[in-house]
């Protein structure tokens, strides 16, 4: 096949970890399908003109349907406000474009599921955005897991930590507006554990959650870019209408227990993105913040020389690692991306669909709103009632 033209609509954060991993994947994995960076799309002129410049993209436009409407394109890169998600999805799929959508996959189970369907009627390739599945470590206990070298899964226990949000007079930024973003914490960070646990562990049967917003009101957003922003605490002040931290507990479809905490309140952590699963032979334990790590445990170890080992995942017989440097030269998040991308384009040229892709979109959807159902209703809710 010849190269996979692609037009990205979204420059900032995931836009420069989306181009770097396009940039990046001709270099690593040759045998790829290379991906041509054909146009980039922001609504500000001058600053997408400056990140087509800075990214390598080849063009730029302000208005995302001439995007899908050019007839070379064949692969549209969502990574704009999730309250766009859906609108722009839709357009690809009626001009019968390929997806790849960053999460949330929109900001309700209804609109997802209207994604789903309409780009499993096109039969177009779809993927969504949970990079963390991408990391070698994490295949790596998935592959312990799929062994069953760790017996019946019994616990899966996750945590995602930030404080870049602990000054009260941080401004209000897009990620704070339910209409905007759909949810805070929740959805953003615990989105990743929810996606992780189904990759991992399997669906979820029922959930029970709790949440809060520490900060009720915020100064309004002079300038906003990325995770950072300005604005003047003396200024006019927004309300905040998402969460700042959720947990919630769940039970698996085969019997096992979980729990999940995301919260932007916990001083110290900058990205503590973290899992622990026990079975009944071993456990497995991960933290984001040392991706290239893994510690295992086996009950089947000698009494003398049992306890957590590290496994340093950067071996060739690691999933990727044969594309990278020598055994315990370690890689970093930006080759989560990389990898991601290399499943995209791969999937296109293979005719086959991506993994994950908008039914885990959906699932993860349905979770969440769950979650938001409990803490509504007080009371454990079924998925199924979703």
């Amino acid at each position: 096949m010849k190269d996979i033209h692609i037009g990205m609509i979204g420059y900032k954060f995931m836009g420069k970890a989306h181009s770097n991993a396009y940039r990046s994947l001709p270099m690593f994995f040759p045998k790829a399908t290379k991906p041509n960076m054909s146009v980039i799309c922001g609504r500000d002129s001058k600053q997408v003109e400056q990140a087509a410049e800075q990214l390598g993209w080849n063009e730029y436009v302000t208005d995302w349907q001439d995007v899908i409407a050019r007839p070379e394109i064949d692969l549209i890169d969502i990574n704009a406000p999730s309250n766009m998600h859906k609108e722009i999805a839709l357009a690809a799929v009626q001009a019968g474009k390929h997806i790849f959508c960053e999460k949330p996959l929109a900001l309700s189970l209804a609109d997802s599921r209207e994604m789903l369907v309409a780009a499993k009627q096109a039969g177009i390739v779809h993927m969504i955005g949970f990079n963390y599945r991408f990391s070698p470590a994490v295949r790596l206990a998935k592959k312990l897991i799929d062994s069953g070298r760790l017996g019946k899964i019994r616990h899966f226990r996750a945590w995602f930590l930030q404080d870049w949000l602990l000054d009260p007079n941080f401004p209000l930024v897009w990620r704070l507006q339910k209409e905007i973003a759909g949810s805070g914490s929740h959805g953003d960070l615990g989105a990743h554990l929810i996606d992780l646990a189904h990759y991992l562990v399997g669906d979820m049967q029922e959930v029970i959650g709790m949440s809060e917003t520490f900060i009720k009101q915020r100064p309004l957003a002079t300038e906003m870019t990325g995770l950072s922003a300005k604005g003047n605490q003396d200024g006019p002040q927004g309300d905040v209408t998402v969460d700042d931290a959720t947990l919630f507990m769940s039970r698996f479809v085969n019997g096992a227990l979980g729990s999940f905490e995301a919260t932007r309140f916990a001083a110290g952590h900058r990205s503590t993105n973290s899992f622990e699963i026990n079975g009944s032979l071993g456990s497995v334990k991960f933290d984001f913040e040392r991706m290239n790590e893994l510690e295992v445990y086996f009950t089947s170890d000698e009494a003398d020389t049992q306890g957590f080992r590290r496994v340093l995942a950067t071996d060739d017989v690691h999933d990727y690692m044969d594309a990278w440097w020598p055994p315990g030269h370690t890689i970093g998040f930006e080759h989560t991306f990389i990898h991601e991308m290399l499943e995209m384009m791969n999937a296109i040229t293979e005719q086959r669909q991506a993994s994950p892709n908008f039914e885990d979109g959906v699932k993860c959807q349905a979770v969440l709103e769950a979650v938001e159902r409990s803490i509504e209703e007080r009371r454990w809710i079924h998925i199924a009632e979703m």
